[in-house]
């Protein structure tokens, strides 16, 4: 059996999740302040000019509603991420934001697209489909508690609501699908135990040698002292010695 734990806390699960939230909140508090709009740095699909939202959008919220209801999954989303992922966390992180932005422009409406639920998309699904696929039972239990507290997310990626960026989300999703079977290694195999093994022989197992054909325990009996052929002659002859 594989004796190593990769599930480690350290102090990246806490610092870059939260470092991200406090940033989309300085980005929004700075708008506040000194009456800044940074609206049209978000993304505008099939325009040169709206690449840049690329990078831009996910810092980017047209409301405190808005930055609120983004703000606990990203935070909760991405720690877990970055415990159960770790190796993965930053490939998942950046290559989600190009891709679900760069998706976004392809298909997204003639509009401004800004926001972080692109990136809690991405995050989202790759957890929930990774986790099945990766047969793990810890992740398996995490891709589970993804479905109770976010499952509802997923009406959102069809347009059920007005003013709201459905192709950021359609994207998000789609792109976290595409990574839970794209990215393969490093991250936790399912634990083996020895009668896994294909070699295995139940015969030579000293545990299951105390017990019969039906299942029941029957004690090893202990092995008769050796003895040479030597002793038992001497011992023959001594007791037939005349006096």
């Amino acid at each position: 059996m594989n004796t190593s734990d990769p599930f480690k806390f350290s102090s990246s699960v806490v610092i870059y999740p939260l470092s991200f939230v406090l940033l989309i909140w300085l980005v929004y508090w700075f708008e506040l302040r000194f009456g800044f709009r940074f609206n049209d740095l978000g993304v505008y699909p099939r325009t040169m000019t709206g690449l840049k939202g690329i990078l831009f959008s996910p810092f980017i919220h047209g409301s405190l509603e808005h930055l609120y209801h983004n703000s606990l999954p990203l935070l909760i989303l991405s720690a877990a991420l970055f415990y159960f992922y770790r190796a993965l966390a930053w490939r998942v992180l950046g290559l989600g934001l190009l891709f679900s932005g760069f998706l976004t422009w392809l298909i997204g409406s003639a509009a401004f697209h800004i926001g972080a639920s692109g990136l809690i998309y991405v995050l989202m699904s790759f957890m929930l489909f990774k986790g099945i696929l990766s047969k793990n039972h810890h992740l398996t239990a995490l891709s589970l508690l993804v479905v109770f507290l976010y499952g509802s997310m997923l009406w959102y990626v069809f347009p059920v609501k007005e003013n709201m960026s459905w192709e950021g989300h359609l994207s998000g999703l789609t792109v976290g699908l595409v990574f839970a079977f794209i990215f393969r290694s490093s991250i936790a195999k399912p634990v083996r135990y020895v009668w896994e093994d294909s070699h295995y022989d139940e015969a030579e197992d000293p545990f299951l040698q105390h017990f019969d054909a039906a299942g029941n325990f029957v004690e090893t009996p202990k092995e008769a002292p050796h003895t040479t052929d030597s002793t038992v002659e001497v011992q023959y002859s001594f007791k037939n010695k005349d006096p």
